[in-house]
C-alpha cells in the first residue's frame, strides 16, 4: 500500500541526529550525540520499553564488564544506570590476572529501564517520538531523515539505525511461529527492503531467551547459593551509590532425565527441522543445542537469577529454548529445586535481519549511504554491552559528521570498544559476535581498572569547547583521573624508596613460603613476589598503612597492578608503538586495489570490499598477508 509522506516542519525541527530504536544501543547513541551538543530525536515503537533488558537482567561479565567501564569513562550512561539499579555485584575471574578481572552486576530490570528513561528525559537535547520507522530519506546518496508508518517525513543531518532484533523479526516456539521483535511486540517492516534496494547485503541471525518462572514455586534450599562480593563494587567512575544490601543468585543443574525429556521435542524443534534459517550464537547456545552438541555431558549448569527487588519473576540463565512450551515445562520440572515450578512464559527463539558489518567504515557510517550509521545487533553482535558501546560511538560520530568534523575512532590498543568495531569491520561476522578478553591482543593495557585513565582524556579533547549539558561533569571526571595518576606515581615512589629489614618481613615471607631476605631491601621488591599484596603489607607496616590511608582503594589497587605487571605492560606498549606506525600511513582515498597485480586476488577482493583507511587497518583484514602489506606500503610512498 502506498503511503503519502508529509513533512511536518512545524511539528518537527530538522534534527542533527535521528536514532531509530531505543534499546541499549539507541539510548547510548542518544547520549553520545546529545552530550556533544547535537539536537537528537529518539524514535521508538513503544515508549514503555526504552532500555528494556529483553534477555538476562544483568550487565557486564567477561570482557563485557570492561566495555561498560569504557562506556562510562567516555561519558556514557550504562555504568551509571547499572550502579543505581543493581541488586548484586561480582568481580569475575579474581583467581586469574588483573587483565581478566571483569565486573558483573545483576540489575532490577524494571528500575534499570526506568532510570535510563529518566536520564534521557532529563536531557535538554533529546526529543522522543513513538512510531515505527519504515524507511530512510535518501537523496544524492546521503541520509536526510526518516519516513514513518503514519506517513510522516522527519528531516535530519544524520540517521543512526539501532533496530535490535526487530527487522522482520520472527519468533519461534516449537512448531509455532509469528512475527515480532520481542515477546508481545511487533516486528519492524520496510527498512530491510529499502536498504537491499540501495545495494546493501543482508542476512539472518538467530538468538533466544529462556523461560521466566515464579520464584515463589522454587525450592531454593536444593540449589547452590551464589552471593555477591563484600563489599560490593560498582561500574561508574563517578559518585554513584554503593550497594549495601544484595540479593543472592543460585545455581542449579540439568540431568540426564531433563535431557531425555527435551529430546522428545527435537522433531518439533524449529532449530532441528530447518524452520530457523538464521545463524545462532556460538557462545550462548540453546539448551537443546547444548545437549545435541555435547551429548557426552550428563548435566549443564544453570544460573537462577532474580529479575529485581520487588518481583518474584526469575530468569533461568542457561535454559534458552525454542522447543514446544509443554516440553520446556515438563523438562524444567525435573530440575532439582524446580519440581513445583510455575512458568510465567516459555523460552523462544527469534530470527531477525542484520547487515554484514564489512559495509561500514570504522566510524560505523555506511559506505553506500553517507550520513547513515548502523549500531548494535543490526551489525551482527549479541549482548547489551556490545550494542551499547556501538551505539555510543555511532552517536558521537553522527554528531561529528553533522558538524563537519573528523570521526572519533578508538584503536585496538586503546579500548575493547576499538577491538570490537575493528573486528566487525575488518573481519566481519557470520554468527552473533560476542566480546571475549581473548579477542584483545593488548588486554594487559585494556583492564577494567584503568578505563578512565585510557579514555576520559580522549573524551575531554573531543568535547573541548562544548557546553556541559547533562550528566556528571566532565571537569569532575578529569579531576579524578588526574588525582588517580598522581596517586599512582606517589605510591610507586613510596614503594621504591621505603626500606624493609629482615626482622620486619621474614616472618611473613616464611608464612607465604617465600624466601627470606638477608639484608635490607626496598619494599617494591617484596611486593613483586607472588602471593604478596599491598593489603598484606599494610597489616605489617604501620608507616605504609598511614601513608596509604590518604588514598581511595581504587587508586591503591590500580597502583599495585601497575607495579606488579610493569614489565608486561611495558612490553605490550612497545608492541603498540610498533603497530601504530602502520596506523599513521594513510591509504589514498578511493584507491583502486584491483590494479595491484602484485598482491593476491583474495587480498584485492577483500581490500576493495572493506576500503581500509590505513595500512594498519589493511593488515588486520582476513586474507591480507604481510607480503601484501609490503606492496601497499610501496604504493603509499613508504
Amino acid at each position: 500500500m502506498f503511503i503519502h509522506h508529509y513533512s511536518l516542519k512545524k511539528v518537527f525541527p530538522k534534527y542533527d541526529v535521528i536514532i531509530v530504536g531505543a534499546g541499549h544501543s539507541g539510548c547510548e547513541a542518544a547520549i553520545g550525540a546529545a552530550n556533544l551538543g547535537s539536537k537528537v530525536l529518539l524514535v521508538t515503537m513503544n515508549m514503555q520499553t526504552i532500555a528494556q533488558m529483553s534477555c538476562n537482567p544483568a550487565m557486564g561479565g567477561v570482557a563485557k564488564g570492561q566495555i561498560v567501564r569504557e562506556i562510562d569513562a567516555l561519558g556514557g550512561y550504562s555504568g551509571i544506570v547499572t550502579d543505581h539499579t543493581m541488586v548484586q555485584f561480582r568481580m569475575l575471574n579474581r583467581s586469574k590476572g588483573p587483565a581478566m578481572w571483569s565486573p558483573r552486576a545483576q540489575s532490577d530490570r524494571m528500575l534499570f529501564a526506568a532510570k535510563w528513561r529518566k536520564m534521557l528525559e532529563d536531557h535538554p537535547n533529546v526529543d522522543f517520538w513513538q512510531e515505527m520507522v519504515t524507511g530512510i530519506i535518501v537523496k544524492g546518496g546521503q541520509a536526510k531523515g526518516v519516513y514513518t508508518s503514519m506517513g510522516l517525513e522527519i528531516e535530519s543531518e544524520t540517521v543512526v539505525l539501532t533496530n535490535g532484533t526487530f527487522l522482520n523479526g520472527l519468533i519461534h516456539i516449537g512448531e509455532k511461529q509469528f512475527g515480532g521483535g520481542r515477546a508481545g511486540e511487533r516486528a519492524a517492516k520496510g527498512i530491510t527492503e529499502q536498504l537491499r534496494g540501495l545495494g546493501f547485503e543482508s542476512g539472518r541471525m538467530k538468538t533466544g531467551t529462556p523461560p521466566r518462572v515464579d520464584g515463589r514455586t522454587l525450592d531454593w534450599d536444593k540449589m547452590e547459593i551464589q552471593e555477591g562480593d563484600q563489599p560490593a563494587g560498582k561500574f561508574s567512575y563517578t559518585d554513584t551509590p554503593k550497594l549495601e544490601k544484595q540479593l543472592p543468585c543460585h545455581v542449579a543443574y540439568t540431568s540426564q532425565a531433563v535431557h531425555d525429556i527435551l529430546r522428545t521435542g527435537f522433531d518439533r524443534s524449529p532449530m532441528f527441522n530447518g524452520r530457523i534459517k538464521g545463524q545462532g550464537p556460538r557462545y550462548c547456545p540453546s539448551i537443546e543445542d547444548k545437549i545435541d552438541r555435547f551429548a557426552d555431558r550428563d548435566r549443564h549448569q544453570l544460573f537462577v537469577e532474580p529479575e529485581g527487588w520487588d518481583t518474584c519473576e526469575i530468569y533461568v540463565n542457561g535454559f534458552s529454548s525454542s522447543l514446544p512450551e509443554e516440553v520446556q515445562f515438563k523438562a524444567m520440572r525435573r530440575i532439582v529445586g524446580f519440581e513445583n515450578a510455575k512458568m510465567f512464559r516459555p523460552g523462544y527463539a527469534i530470527e531477525y535481519d542484520f547487515f554484514p558489518p564489512h559495509q561500514l567504515q570504522l566510524s560505523l557510517e555506511t559506505h553506500l549511504v553517507k550520513n547513515l550509521f548502523f549500531a548494535g545487533q543490526i551489525n551482527g553482535t549479541t549482548g547489551y554491552e556490545e550494542a551499547g558501546c556501538q551505539g555510543f560511538m555511532a552517536g558521537i560520530n553522527a554528531h561529528l559528521k553533522a558538524k563537519g568534523r573528523k570521526p572519533f575512532i578508538l584503536k585496538r590498543s586503546e579500548a575493547y570498544i576499538g577491538v570490537l568495531i575493528d573486528d566487525l569491520v575488518n573481519k566481519g561476522t557470520i554468527e552473533p559476535y560476542r566480546m571475549f578478553t581473548s579477542r584483545a591482543e593488548y588486554r594487559i593495557l585494556l583492564r577494567q581498572d584503568n578505563a578512565d585513565i585510557r579514555l576520559t582524556p580522549l573524551m575531554n579533547q573531543l568535547r573541548e569547547g562544548s557546553e556541559q549539558l547533562a550528566g556528571p561533569s566532565l571537569a569532575g571526571r578529569m579531576k579524578r583521573v588526574t588525582e588517580k595518576k598522581e596517586a599512582g606515581k606517589a605510591i610507586d615512589k613510596f614503594f621504591r624508596e621505603f626500606p624493609v629489614t629482615p626482622d620486619l618481613i621474614n616472618g611473613f615471607l616464611e608464612q607465604q613460603n617465600s624466601s627470606p631476605i638477608k639484608q635490607q631491601v626496598k619494599l617494591h621488591g617484596i611486593l613483586l613476589r607472588p602471593h604478596v599484596s599491598i593489603n598484606d603489607l599494610r597489616g605489617l607496616l604501620p608507616k605504609l598503612d598511614n601513608f596509604l590511608s590518604q588514598y581511595d582503594d581504587e587508586f591503591i589497587n590500580g597502583a599495585e597492578i601497575n607495579m606488579k605487571y610493569e614489565g608486561y605492560i611495558r612490553k605490550e606498549q612497545e608492541m603498540v608503538d610498533k603497530m601504530n606506525r602502520l596506523e599513521e600511513v594513510i591509504i589514498i582515498e578511493n584507491f583502486d586495489f584491483q590494479k595491484l597485480n602484485a598482491i593476491s586476488a583474495e587480498a584485492r577482493e577483500k581490500l576493495s570490499r572493506v576500503k581500509p583507511r590505513t595500512i594498519g587497518q589493511a593488515s588486520r583484514i582476513s586474507g591480507v598477508t604481510p607480503a601484501d602489506v609490503s606492496v601497499l606500503l610501496v604504493h603509499m610512498g613508504r
